[in-house]
């Protein structure tokens, strides 16, 4: 998943001060020194599904670095009715803008797949750039990156129909999780593609049939990855070139 000449540390070869592994990507590929800076403030944290990390236009106080699983930023508007801008799994982290210095975030962070990872306080975090370096590139780079991946979003949930926007959804869900089962719902699709259930529903059923994909009560199996690829908008591989800017793919 590394580029050339970015040495990434494996899985459980770092750890925080409790013991816990880190298989976060980014926490895996910063210089040691940074990492010493950057290990007495992680604290490890379990994210079950549907925990609300932090509110739209709410104070930042913590960044998330995940382990496993999948949280969903996303916009909501006044009439409650919410679309998905961007997923983080283990290749990123959430609370980008306070890598900038700032307090705020226009998303709501939900998970969206069970998994854990490490907290950090944002005054912390922040505290620890100024002699991390390395730290602070990383974070800045994908701050940058996860920006170009939501204007991508909105301009795919814009202009291209449901069918290859669920093909390009599951393939980003899938290259963050690690696996070809995701426990996830027609009704949690629709709130994330912005569109109701039903629609979600004909267009799974389009895939389905196509034998791209199997679906069963609260989860959705990966069966043909490189035809799903297929099926998919451009979006999925301008993203795809995005994350790759970063050396984490």
């Amino acid at each position: 998943m590394a580029r050339k000449n970015l040495q990434v540390a494996r899985s459980g070869e770092r750890t925080n001060t409790d013991g816990k592994p880190v298989s976060n990507i980014i926490v895996l590929s910063i210089s040691d020194s940074d990492y010493s800076s950057l290990r007495p403030h992680l604290e490890y944290v379990s994210l079950p599904n549907h925990l609300v990390l932090h509110e739209a236009g709410g104070k930042l106080e913590f960044a998330y670095f995940p382990n496993r699983g999948l949280i969903s930023l996303v916009v909501v508007m006044k009439d409650g009715k919410t679309a998905e801008a961007g997923i983080v799994g283990k290749e990123g982290f959430t609370g980008t803008l306070a890598a900038v210095g700032l307090s705020r975030s226009p998303f709501q962070a939900v998970v969206q797949i069970t998994g854990d990872g490490f907290r950090v306080e944002i005054g912390a975090l922040q505290n620890t750039l100024e002699s991390a370096p390395h730290l602070q590139l990383m974070l800045g780079r994908y701050a940058a990156v996860r920006g170009m991946q939501v204007a991508q979003t909105a301009a795919c949930n814009r202009l291209h129909g449901i069918e290859q926007r669920l093909a390009r959804w599951l393939l980003m869900a899938q290259d963050r999780v690690d696996s070809g089962s995701l426990p996830i719902t027609h009704d949690f699709l629709a709130t994330m593609l912005g569109t109701d259930r039903p629609t979600v529903s004909l267009a799974a059923g389009v895939l389905q049939r196509k034998k791209l994909i199997e679906y069963t009560r609260g989860a959705v199996k990966i069966v043909h990855r490189k035809k799903l690829e297929d099926a998919a908008c451009e979006c999925y591989g301008v993203i795809q070139q995005y994350d790759g800017q970063l050396g984490l793919r």
